[in-house]
């Protein structure tokens, strides 16, 4: 699926792509509801009503990713929400591997996430794949999303990269199509973000289940 002798830098995603997005989905659809219900005294069904109304406005702009907008909305401690379920956070399957596989070849490897940086470094205290990367990329750093097309402008400056030689692996699609309008060539996307829903039936990108279809090492 990739020349990896084509390959210069490898830009991956976190939350969805190495990291299981059931912890993301966990914590937004259901403990935060709860815990939003009991902080302002109102049923259930009313704090998911509430919750899903202002989650769906400004979905892939960067407030949307932002924990200190969503803690100044909810009036909530959302961070300190967060660490207390913080050992639900978990690699996806293969990923570390992939990483370290990864590392032994002739490229950069820069982490590109959408994530805030308090969730970076909550994440990281559980599953710090930091040490793998060239570079770690919050976009909150640069005042845009990565669905933004004006990101990778910014991202070119701080970390220069051929986007013909470029890969790309994130799970959302708007990112990816933000990407490809850049002109970043290599762009893969996953099947399984959340290991505990079902497999994407169908994808506008190439798509794997687990990292170990793309081993940058067996074709050497």
């Amino acid at each position: 699926m990739i020349d990896w002798k084509g390959i210069e830098t490898v830009l991956l995603d976190m939350d969805g792509t190495l990291l299981d997005l059931h912890f993301d989905n966990y914590f937004w659809l259901e403990y935060l509801p709860s815990a939003y219900a009991a902080h302002h005294n109102i049923s259930p069904e009313e704090s998911n009503h509430r919750l899903q109304r202002q989650f769906a406005a400004g979905v892939g702009t960067l407030e949307w990713y932002c924990l200190d907008h969503w803690s100044d909305k909810l009036q909530m401690d959302i961070p300190a929400l967060k660490r207390t379920v913080q050992h639900r956070v978990s690699a996806r399957p293969q990923a570390l591997a992939f990483l370290e596989n990864l590392r032994k070849m002739p490229c950069s490897i820069v982490l590109v996430t959408n994530a805030h940086r308090t969730t970076l470094d909550i994440k990281m205290e559980e599953v710090d794949i930091t040490p793998w990367f060239d570079g770690i990329v919050v976009s909150h750093d640069f005042g845009l999303p990565k669905e933004d097309p004006a990101f990778w402008h910014r991202l070119q400056k701080a970390h220069p990269f051929n986007p013909a030689l470029t890969l790309l692996i994130d799970d959302t699609e708007r990112v990816l199509d933000s990407a490809r309008d850049y002109g970043i060539a290599h762009l893969l996307t996953l099947l399984q973000p959340d290991s505990s829903q079902q497999l994407r039936s169908s994808t506008r990108y190439p798509g794997i289940h687990h990292f170990d279809e793309i081993n940058p090492l067996r074709s050497h």
